[in-house]
């Protein structure tokens, strides 16, 4: 428990209460007098990779109509490193249909998500997707999430040797509670709780969730620094040399409460490439003894470095190794977006990358998404990787599975990269409404509007082909990554939001807040004259970030503009 004074968090009670995260949800998966679950439960299913939700767009009617919020299920399913087969994609697409809202959902985390489950169906939703060799649990909680994992496409032999230290660290820290399988798959259940222990998190798991992603640069397109630990590949001539360590990243902030505030993290070291889930753990570990448990808004690992100071933290890290991290490894990153359309691995194999407006698999007007995948899914010979900005890969497909590979893609009119402008190819957000319970604003329903407007501008400019990274969220807690983009909105009110400026096109450095509450209607006309002076008077290769903070319409501050670690930027 944490060492400050005070009550813990009502969340500590109900994990104490729990049973290791059992309390009764058994028993109200059979209640069906209601479409949801009680409030304890509500929280303790989290960690089971699901979240109750209503539909809000239906609120007000139903609240008229004297009935009961339109309950839902939001189901998440783990992919760690975000690699998933063919036969997995088929399973998902079918779950989507019998289960789900007819939408398979690519999260900014890897994951997918199924929404619009009902609680009749949740039981037998979570079972069958554990028969597809994936499962839910963790994905949600105060547990360590997803692990990410870029997706490199044209690194094939060295993309293998990361995606195993993901996958590695992954099952690892899974929580070992048999929970899971009592309910969801009727395993064994245990006698009492005595019978049962987890030997990482104990029996309060984290004071917060707890997100580890694994990048091999100079691709950054799992936004190592907006993560609580994070491990950067290092490569010499001979291979994989090991990882540098960071920690401290984390996004999540609230309106009005200066405590608050989102971090980029710090590079505290470099291990061998065998000693990364050795480390893994013992973060994770300072982080459930340290972390505060009284305060939730204060209890991500972030607040626990900053609390420490960072030489404190990593000493606290290598009292539990045994031994000191060695230096950090130089290292360099130059993108953090998606490389779409084909490209070739160095064992002769190819892969093609799609551009999925928002992540959401549907088929539409333009685009008939879901179709597609799925007859690629049929037969493909090579694999699936979700990327952490919504987008697919089909991976390693061979010389002769190409062609045909090529024909789907046309047929079902999947290459819609090759219409759109680098603007909206680098554009990210949350779902935010109907579903989300913190939403403040529109998010994913809207951004492509935003966009199509600020489109106008860019077209007039000759910036078409630029690259500016782009990201809403519906809420300040920012599960779109929104701080590290060069132009960000953070819903405030329905229909505002606040607008920030100047984060690192390579996701390395934290934006700052430009004007506040600003209405939708008014954000083209507040962005245009900086777009236009920046087409005008931007140094060559300049960023737009770094752009807007040489003319200074954001200042560079210790605590927001600056880096917080050595990072090599390319000239």
């Amino acid at each position: 428990m944490s060492k400050k004074d005070g009550k813990p968090s009502p969340n500590e009670g109900i994990k104490e209460r729990s049973n290791y995260l059992r309390g009764t949800i058994a028993e109200g998966l059979q209640d069906l007098s209601t479409g949801g679950l009680s409030a304890d439960d509500q929280q303790l299913i989290k960690f089971h990779g699901s979240y109750q939700q209503d539909d809000r767009d239906l609120r007000s009617a139903r609240r008229k109509q004297k009935l009961e919020k339109a309950f839902s299920f939001m189901i998440r399913i783990r992919v760690p490193g975000g690699v998933s087969t063919p036969g997995q994609w088929m399973e998902v697409d079918r779950l989507a249909t019998e289960y789900g809202n007819d939408t398979i959902k690519l999260t900014t985390r890897q994951a997918f998500q199924l929404h619009g489950v009902i609680k009749s169906n949740l039981k037998r939703t979570i079972r069958e997707i554990n028969e597809t060799a994936l499962d839910t649990i963790a994905a949600c909680g105060d547990v360590n999430r997803n692990v990410m994992c870029n997706a490199n496409p044209d690194a094939s032999a060295l993309h293998a040797e990361v995606f195993e230290a993901a996958r590695a660290i992954s099952a690892h820290l899974t929580p070992s509670t048999g929970a899971y399988h009592e309910i969801w798959l009727d395993g064994e259940k245990v006698g009492s709780s005595k019978d049962e222990e987890e030997p990482i998190y104990g029996k309060h798991y984290l004071p917060r969730k707890f997100k580890i992603a694994v990048a091999l640069p100079p691709n950054n397109d799992v936004d190592i620094y907006a993560n609580d630990l994070s491990f950067i590949a290092i490569v010499n001539g001979t291979g994989l040399e090991g990882f540098n360590v960071a920690v401290g990243g984390g996004m999540g902030m609230t309106h009005g409460q200066e405590k608050t505030y989102p971090r980029v993290a710090d590079v505290i070291g470099f291990v061998p490439a065998d000693k990364v889930v050795e480390v893994a753990e013992k973060v994770m570990l300072v982080q459930r003894d340290h972390g505060d448990r009284i305060e939730r808004r204060h209890a991500r690992l972030k607040y626990t470095l900053d609390d420490h100071g960072v030489d404190a933290f990593r000493g606290l890290v290598e009292e539990r190794l045994g031994y000191e991290l060695e230096e950090e490894r130089p290292y360099e990153f130059t993108e953090n977006g998606d490389r779409y359309g084909w490209s070739e691995n160095q064992d002769g194999t190819f892969n093609y990358t799609f551009y999925v407006p928002g992540g959401r698999i549907c088929d539409n007007e333009d685009c008939r998404w879901r179709s597609g995948f799925l007859e690629i899914a049929k037969i493909l010979q090579g694999e699936f990787r979700l990327t952490g900005n919504q987008n697919l890969v089909v991976a390693r497909v061979s010389e002769e599975q190409r062609s045909e590979v090529e024909r789907l893609i046309a047929d079902y009119r999947l290459d819609v990269h090759e219409r759109h402008t680098a603007l909206r190819l680098h554009s990210l957000a949350c779902v935010a409404l109907p579903t989300c319970g913190l939403a403040l604003a529109e998010a994913e329903r809207h951004l492509p509007d935003v966009v199509t407007e600020l489109e106008e501008v860019i077209e007039e400019c000759g910036l078409r082909h630029d690259a500016i990274t782009i990201r809403m969220t519906g809420c300040p807690n920012g599960c779109a990554r929104p701080y590290i983009a060069e132009i960000a909105f953070v819903g405030r009110a329905p229909g505002k939001y606040n607008v920030y400026l100047g984060g690192g096109f390579f996701g390395q450095r934290l934006n700052k807040l430009y004007r506040a509450s600003v209405r939708s209607e008014e954000i083209r006309d507040l962005l245009k004259p900086v777009i236009e002076d920046y087409a005008r008077n931007r140094e060559e290769g300049e960023r737009f970030g770094d752009f807007v903070i040489r003319q200074r319409y954001v200042k560079s501050t210790s605590n927001g503009l600056d880096f917080h670690h050595d990072v090599v930027l390319p000239e």
